[in-house]
């Protein structure tokens, strides 16, 4: 499903709230939805461990920060200038040792 709101689910009351305040936030990721199955008798805090883990792979929860706000374009320019400069820094002084 390209283009729609980001989804979660799964068959726990506590996801599924989560799921829907992402996409209460309207936001438009490209993503296809995230499921997790519970698995049986597997406690709550490991399936949503799962999930955070899953979200964190597939960069859901970076682009739901990144997008929260807009960001001027000179602002993204400007973002994307220090993070080069940043990586030429190390990449000089570590070819040098």
């Amino acid at each position: 499903m390209l283009g729609g709101s980001p989804k979660i689910a799964v068959d726990s009351e506590g996801l599924t709230r989560f799921a829907r305040r992402l996409s209460r936030k309207n936001l438009d990721l490209h993503c296809m939805p995230v499921e997790i199955k519970i698995r049986k008798g597997e406690p709550m805090d490991k399936a949503l461990r799962r999930l955070k883990k899953k979200l964190d792979r597939e960069g859901i929860i970076r682009d739901v920060r990144a997008k929260r706000y807009f960001e001027k374009p000179c602002e993204v320019r400007r973002r994307k200038e220090k993070v080069s400069a940043f990586t030429n820094m190390l990449r000089q002084r570590y070819e040098n040792m």
